[in-house]
């Protein structure tokens, strides 16, 4: 939901506008903010924060809503949408750049959402974590389709949710985005957020590993990737392509069958110690494959692998990944995420998505992943 108000004064719509390698199967566990106050119409006041109150016991069935949320939330964006039944007639939404004070500006900011960046949403889970209060957390990945180069933008966060305990329906959402600070409105540090997601990155239209957004910060993004096959042999440094024209005749039939298999993105580099000595080049292969079915490598040094796929803090960056680039934000990645509590794993990858000699530099999508050995959503 964010971002609505920005490019509603752009482009002023109108109001009829109809988101391996040693991985484990980590638990998941985030955080809940607890600010907001909210006021009903009858003038009584519900408090959440950090001061200990001792509200009414609430006669709302929270349990009830918690399981509405579950199934109408994934229905914010598509052709369904939400039920507005649920909801005050004077709901009050706020979130770092966009607020409105009524269910038709509630649903406008939403359809305005779908109109300017076909937003995919990803809900992880609802909580009541108050009487009259229940905490969801989600992901939105949103393409801004208007611009050429069509930019994704990410947001994680949690939206605060108030009851209201006369008439038993929602009467605030409150978002809070995991890539900012200052949160409350009007958040200039939020709008800078939004700007710096709109940069031109060229990544080539080619199949990828799967993975699902968990989180963005501010320094790194939280990945939860699908297991893949990758074949590879042994590089010489991060930022080094020996060994590439090999794992690449692997897929262009220089292998038992010859068959020739089709090309994916990106081309991983991976150290597997802390000090980089030994390292490994690698081309993703086509998810539809297997390992009983892809034909055997022609050469000794190639080698077919199956990563199990984990969960992964990624840093993503423009421009020519030399091996000093990439040693300083395998380090910077690193202790961010140490910083956050978080286990990382020996080693790092280099992830490089276009080819060097037909992209401009400052459009380049290159990626360093550090693999998790757990990530908490609880």
């Amino acid at each position: 939901m964010a971002v609505a108000r920005l490019f509603d004064h752009v482009f002023r719509p109108t109001p009829d506008l109809s988101i391996t390698f040693r991985q484990t199967k980590p638990k998941i566990s985030f955080s809940i903010p607890r600010r907001l106050a909210v006021k009903t119409n009858s003038n009584w006041a519900v408090r959440f924060g950090l001061v200990e109150q001792s509200p009414p016991k609430s006669t709302a069935d929270m349990e009830r809503l918690v399981g509405f949320l579950y199934e109408d939330l994934p229905h914010l964006f598509d052709d369904q949408g939400i039920d507005r039944t649920a909801y005050d007639e004077g709901v009050n939404f706020r979130d770092p750049i966009t607020k409105h004070d009524s269910i038709g500006g509630y649903l406008f900011n939403i359809a305005l959402l779908k109109k300017l960046f076909r937003p995919l949403f990803d809900l992880h889970w609802v909580k009541q974590t108050g009487p009259y209060e229940i905490t969801t957390r989600w992901t939105m990945v949103m393409t801004f389709v208007l611009l050429p180069w069509k930019p994704e933008l990410v947001f994680t966060g949690t939206s605060v949710m108030g009851v209201n305990p006369e008439t038993k329906k929602f009467c605030s959402h409150v978002d809070y985005w995991d890539s900012i600070k200052k949160n409350e409105y009007f958040s200039f540090e939020g709008l800078l957020d939004v700007f710096k997601q709109l940069r031109i990155y060229k990544t080539p239209d080619l199949e990828t590993p799967k993975y699902q957004m968990l989180k963005r910060t501010a320094d790194y993004e939280v990945r939860r990737y699908n297991s893949f096959i990758v074949v590879e042999t042994t590089g010489n440094k991060l930022s080094g392509s020996t060994g590439f024209n090999d794992v690449a005749g692997y897929i262009f039939g220089k292998n038992s069958t010859k068959e020739k298999i089709p090309m994916t993105t990106p081309v991983f580099t991976q150290a597997f110690d802390l000090d980089m000595s030994k390292i490994s080049i690698q081309i993703v292969l086509p998810l539809e494959k297997d390992l009983t079915s892809l034909p055997e490598p022609s050469q000794e040094a190639i080698n077919l692998r199956k990563v199990e796929g984990g969960i992964a803090a990624v840093v993503k960056f423009s421009g020519k990944p030399t091996e000093e680039i990439v040693r300083e934000k395998e380090r910077a990645l690193r202790a961010a995420v140490a910083r956050d509590g978080l286990k990382p794993t020996l080693g790092c990858l280099l992830a490089r998505y276009n080819d060097p000699g037909r992209t401009w530099s400052f459009v380049m999508r290159n990626e360093v992943l550090i693999w998790l050995e757990e990530f908490s959503l609880d």
